[in-house]
């Protein structure tokens, strides 16, 4: 049992891995204890370094320069491990934030878009792109811009690391912040696997709610190796990522017109809008309520796992704007 002694140790411990998390640089005592008052933490220098003597030996941190400190993976690891109890929200939070983000506009095609970033090694990174073009292809995506970032360089929150290539794809969160500002009220309720035949959409045969995970669902999805993206590419049938959401029904008009601007602007991503108070994919709506199916933004990352090409994946990883994005078809 740790008493509460210990127990205030370990919390400063991860707010300290937390603060080390966020920065791209080695930080010293003097910017961790600044940071660490954001966090409601206030420790003094010389408590600071006490602290990280102890993430040292334990291996979650690692001297880089006079007094700098960066995290280790295993300091990844544990931070992870230890903020998963109060995270059981999370994903759901992250979404309502990243929404309420989104400032793009499709007419002027211009403003912040949602992104997920996954790290390819950069040996594999050219036959990672070839595995990912059928799903872009066969539009089995948010939409067909992306961006590319090498080491050092970020996408959204993730700074790409020494040897990584860095890869965004449009999240369909984006899609919930263009319908935020147009005035329509969206319930995420969850991911899932979509079973499509021939081409069209059947029912969901796997889904996770979002308000009771702490990790994203496709990316569970894609880690269980459960999608079977490229084969529904090449042939309308498989099994993809897709996410749930609902809404009234009398925003039909203004989720419809929207929708229309949104592919204009190269921003797709909705695979089904159902009709009033009626099943959508086999899922049950809210009386007065619908549902609309929106295509997840990792369906060719899956699709690259497929292909066993290993990848290392942080969904609804922040915000770009969108004039950062190229097509898919010019790398």
């Amino acid at each position: 049992m740790v008493d509460s002694a210990g127990f205030d140790t370990e919390r400063k411990i991860i707010a300290i891995l937390k603060v080390l998390s966020e920065s791209s640089e080695p930080l010293g005592s003097i910017t961790v204890a600044r940071e660490l008052e954001h966090h409601g933490i206030f420790l003094s220098e010389r408590a600071v370094r006490y602290h990280m003597r102890i993430t040292d030996e334990r291996g979650y941190t690692r001297r880089s320069g006079r007094d700098g400190r960066m995290i280790t993976p295993l300091g990844l690891e544990e931070l992870r491990l230890a903020l998963a109890p109060e995270q059981v929200r999370f994903i759901l939070d992250k979404i309502e934030l990243l929404a309420y983000l989104t400032t793009f506009d499709p007419s002027k095609r211009t403003g912040k878009v949602a992104i997920n970033t996954s790290l390819f090694d950069a040996g594999v990174y050219k036959r990672a792109l070839a595995a990912m073009r059928g799903a872009f292809d066969a539009g089995l995506c948010v939409s067909d811009s992306v961006a590319v970032a090498s080491a050092g360089e970020k996408l959204g929150d993730v700074v790409i690391p020494e040897g990584k290539i860095g890869f965004a794809t449009v999240c369909s969160v984006t899609i919930n912040g263009v319908l935020l500002k147009a005035g329509v009220p969206l319930e995420s309720r969850f991911g899932g696997l979509l079973q499509m035949d021939r081409g069209q959409p059947k029912r969901f045969v796997a889904v996770i709610s979002y308000g009771g995970t702490s990790l994203d669902p496709s990316e569970q999805f894609i880690n269980a190796r459960m999608t079977s993206v490229a084969e529904a590419a090449r042939t309308g049938t498989g099994k993809i990522l897709a996410n749930f959401r609902e809404t009234l029904a009398a925003c039909r008009p203004v989720v419809e017109e929207t929708i229309a601007a949104l592919k204009e602007a190269g921003i797709g991503g909705v695979q089904a809008v159902g009709h009033t108070s009626e099943p959508v994919c086999q899922v049950a709506v809210g009386l007065n309520r619908m549902g609309i199916v929106l295509l997840g933004g990792l369906n060719p990352v899956a699709a690259a796992v497929e292909a066993k090409i290993e990848v290392d994946t942080t969904a609804e990883s922040g915000m770009i704007d969108f004039e950062q994005l190229t097509s898919f078809r010019r790398l």
